[in-house]
């Protein structure tokens, strides 16, 4: 079994097709002590002019950091004090970045429109936790990535996780890509067992890969549309990606109901964090990577 991270020398070895490229950008990451203990059941993600910030939680008083920006800037936050880096976190988790007249005005139509359907306006910002500090030893940081693997199985091995499949941490998917690529392997591993099959047989690692494949390659293309879209300026991209995310926001029944039909442990406006049950719908999937945005600029 692969699972070796996204230089594996397994899938090399292998010798199979791998599609990659790479954003110049590095991911900073660190664990987060918050300045008060509260629930901490929501996944937070900001996208700010240097990229996405993103703050998962971990139990009532620490969370994850995953700092996407660019190459200078992660290297120079790396350098910082401890507290000087808390600093900046907050104040790129609590600034107020100027917002372009034409943005103003679509949004505050677009919330009148909503008020008037009996709808939330989905224009209230919703407030990050405040960090206090960080742990210690905690910080460090990576390079981002995008890749696939053009198969995840040869004689006798298989791929899983990073292994197979890399993606931006911008929607937090990555360890959820990993986890249903365990639970379907595990799943196929087990059937072919108890049906008497040889465990390098083709026929159960080639229905392990065709169904990861149909899962992770639909949500890796729809992680790249956010990067992508995030990552224009143009003023109709901008106003799309706003006035989406706000009808997004604004539609907490769906949401609801989009929960309880999956019947997932899922974070309150986030992601789930545990192991998918049961192979979803690239409909679904497009539906949940919404849900992470609670801040936008």
């Amino acid at each position: 079994i692969g699972a070796d991270g996204a230089n594996s020398a397994v899938r090399r070895a292998m010798g199979v097709q791998y599609l990659s490229w790479n954003y110049d950008q590095m991911g900073v990451v660190a664990t987060l002590n918050l300045a008060e203990e509260c629930t901490n059941t929501t996944a937070w993600q900001r996208w700010i002019p240097t990229g996405p910030i993103a703050i998962l939680p971990l139990d009532s008083k620490r969370s994850s950091l995953v700092w996407s920006t660019w190459q200078d800037h992660a290297k120079q936050l790396l350098k910082l004090p401890e507290d000087q880096f808390v600093d900046a976190l907050n104040d790129a988790l609590w600034k107020q970045y100027p917002r372009s007249g034409s943005v103003e005005t679509v949004t505050s139509f677009v919330s009148s429109w909503l008020r008037r359907a009996g709808l939330p306006d989905g224009a209230a910002r919703q407030l990050p936790p405040s960090i206090r500090s960080i742990s210690p030893n905690s910080r460090a940081a990576f390079p981002l990535a995008f890749g696939h693997s053009t198969r995840y199985i040869a004689p006798g091995v298989v791929l899983i996780g990073d292994a197979a499949h890399r993606v931006h941490p911008l929607a937090g998917q990555g360890v959820n890509l990993g986890f249903g690529d365990v639970a379907d392997l595990t799943k196929f591993l087990s059937n072919a067992m108890y049906s008497g099959l040889d465990i390098t047989h083709t026929d159960w690692m080639s229905k392990y890969e065709s169904t990861r494949q149909r899962h992770n390659v639909p949500t890796q293309v729809m992680i790249e549309m956010l990067h992508r879209l995030y990552t224009v300026d143009l003023m109709p991209v901008v106003l799309a990606r706003s006035v989406g995310v706000q009808i997004t926001n604004a539609l907490q029944p769906l949401k609801v109901s989009a929960f309880i039909i999956e019947r997932r442990p899922l974070l309150n406006k986030g992601l789930p964090l545990s192991p998918p049950r049961r192979t979803t719908s690239f409909v679904y999937n497009c539906f949940c990577l919404t849900l992470i945005i609670e801040i936008s600029v």
